[in-house]
């Protein structure tokens, strides 16, 4: 069984100074570190990849389901734990829920991996 994400207020996009800068403190590398793990799945990139590409913006977590082929529960599981690394938002309408992806959020991450990747 994985071991679990510890729980920390990741609700925020990740904001220290690069990696390159210098050694970083233990809780800005943890920080890092736990957005990185999240994303360290090969279905929770393929669901990052499909709420960006999405016309709307936004997906339901069935019809993600039907996209990848594999399970409402097991989609749901990979967004929970997208949700906690501040990566995804999710908003209840009715019976369905819908994600979006928190832009900010990958573009803050991908600045303190490398300053000048989205300059």
């Amino acid at each position: 069984m994985p071991k679990a994400l510890p729980v920390i207020d990741m609700s925020a996009p990740v904001c220290c100074a690069p990696v390159a800068a210098g050694p970083m403190s233990d809780d800005d590398a943890l920080h890092v570190a736990l957005r990185l793990k999240a994303l360290a799945d090969p279905v929770r990139v393929k669901i990052m990849s499909h709420l960006f590409s999405s016309s709307s913006g936004e997906e339901n977590s069935g019809d993600l389901a039907g996209v990848l082929g594999l399970t409402e529960s097991t989609v749901s599981h990979h967004l929970g734990q997208l949700r906690k690394a501040g990566l995804v938002e999710s908003e209840r309408r009715g019976m369905n829920v819908y994600h979006r992806a928190r832009r900010e959020a990958v573009v803050a991450l991908c600045g303190v991996l490398d300053p000048d990747c989205c300059a």
